[in-house]
């Protein structure tokens, strides 16, 4: 059933790019058999695929994600390794935190107001948009946490949760770099769940209710505290995941620049055509090329049969650029999302399925409104782009345009004189 050539090497060469054309060898069949890391695999495509991929009686995560990845972007014992009583008892707890218009909304204030202290900053020089969102980015979640590092301390952290997100999927010094990362801020993170629990009575009676110290005080689904090390390693998945918003902020500036019409839509369309704005960069730009799991049971799909212990894979890329599922899919639209929300197998970049019960990021919430929310301020900030490359390489992941997205901030005084500059035409794809 599973071919003998390992395609690990074609993955890590074509990048995003690897799983539809492995599917156009087989036809665009929804599920191509395949070989990666050495495992047979089953590479899945289509709405029934992300049914069947988020169900959790047919893929578990538990041992599913390598070591090269748990070491660099999620952690050892974090919550996307986990499965049944013991997933929903963790993931309930991410739940409370991240979801409910309280929750969004304050993060999302906290960004703006971060945001509107850098460009102050920013005013009369040269900025690298995507180095800066980070930043801001950072300061604003880890105020929010209840984490916050001293002012000299904060670009690091970011700096680190950047390289935790751009190693995970490379091989030599990005991944080594990402490596070093995730343990200087594991260990940061540790010592300060030790020093709250030091400082707190954590039977009930605890002094606070910060983020920080709902994470400090969870119990798993036998009762006990996080050791200092897998609380840590969910306070990083919490701030992480923020920051990692800066490269759809960096996306959001790139369809800005290629298409400048989109600034007065965004300027005049209100909440609804931001948010919307918000879900079409998610789905046109590569972030995530693929998810993966392994099969729980011998199972079937679609008829093929599906081996218990299969390493499963949906085509998430792939998904957002199909022309049968999304008309002219290269096109950079708005009004695909203007007046509705995405069906839960339709869009996703962040999972399918229920984020309440299942493996979809319960963060989806503070993802789309924070880019709405930056993407409107883009919009609003009078801005030269000098020349630079703009190109964003799909073999790369995760990807980003390679300059990162330089911009030029006029002072207050000549962005009131200065008239509007021009930005090159449209050009399909990516």
């Amino acid at each position: 059933m599973f071919p003998v050539i390992d395609r690990t090497a074609s993955l890590l060469t074509r990048g995003y790019a690897w799983a539809p054309d492995l599917r156009r060898r087989h036809a665009d069949a929804p599920a191509v058999p395949t070989r990666l890391m050495g495992r047979p695999a089953l590479l899945l495509h289509g709405p029934a695929a992300v049914e069947f991929f988020y169900d959790e009686r047919h893929v578990l995560r538990h041992d599913a994600l390598p070591g090269p990845v748990l070491d660099t972007l999620f952690g050892r014992g974090a919550v996307h390794t986990l499965d049944g009583d013991a997933h929903r008892v963790r993931k309930a707890m991410f739940v409370s935190l991240l979801t409910g218009g309280g929750s969004v909304d304050a993060l999302t204030d906290r960004v703006e107001d971060h945001w509107r202290r850098a460009v102050d900053g920013w005013r009369g020089r040269e900025a690298v948009l995507f180095d800066e969102v980070a930043a801001v980015l950072d300061r604003a979640v880890c105020d929010w946490t209840g984490t916050a590092a001293p002012e000299d301390a904060a670009r690091e952290v970011a700096e680190d949760c950047v390289a935790m997100v751009d190693g995970f999927a490379s091989v030599g010094s990005r991944h080594w770099k990402a490596r070093r990362a995730r343990a200087r801020q594991e260990g940061g993170l540790a010592r300060t769940v030790d020093e709250v629990r030091r400082g707190a009575d954590l039977l009930g009676r605890g002094s606070g209710d910060s983020r920080l110290e709902t994470v400090v005080r969870h119990r798993d689904v036998s009762g006990r505290l996080l050791d200092p090390h897998t609380a840590a390693v969910e306070l990083l998945n919490i701030i992480r995941p923020t920051v990692a918003i800066a490269w759809y902020v960096t996306f959001a500036a790139h369809a800005l620049h290629r298409a400048p019409r989109l600034r007065d839509d965004l300027r005049t369309g209100g909440d609804a055509y931001a948010r919307a704005f918000a879900h079409e960069v998610r789905r046109f730009y590569p972030f995530v090329p693929f998810v993966g799991g392994l099969a729980a049971a011998d199972l079937h799909f679609l008829g093929r049969p599906v081996p218990e212990g299969t390493l499963v894979l949906l085509d998430v890329y792939g998904h957002h650029h199909d022309p049968g599922l999304w008309p002219d899919p290269y096109r950079f639209d708005p009004h695909r999302f203007l007046g509705r929300e995405p069906g839960t197998g339709e869009l996703i970049p962040q999972g399918g399925g229920d984020a309440r019960t299942g493996h979809r990021c319960p963060g989806e919430d503070i993802t789309v409104s924070v880019l709405a929310a930056l993407a409107t301020d883009l919009a609003r900030l009078p801005f030269d782009v000098p020349e630079q490359d703009l190109r964003i390489p799909l073999h790369r992941i995760p990807t980003r345009p390679r300059s990162g997205f330089v911009l030029s901030v006029p002072t207050l005084e000549r962005a009131r004189h200065a008239p509007p500059v021009p930005s090159p035409p449209a050009r399909p794809g990516v």
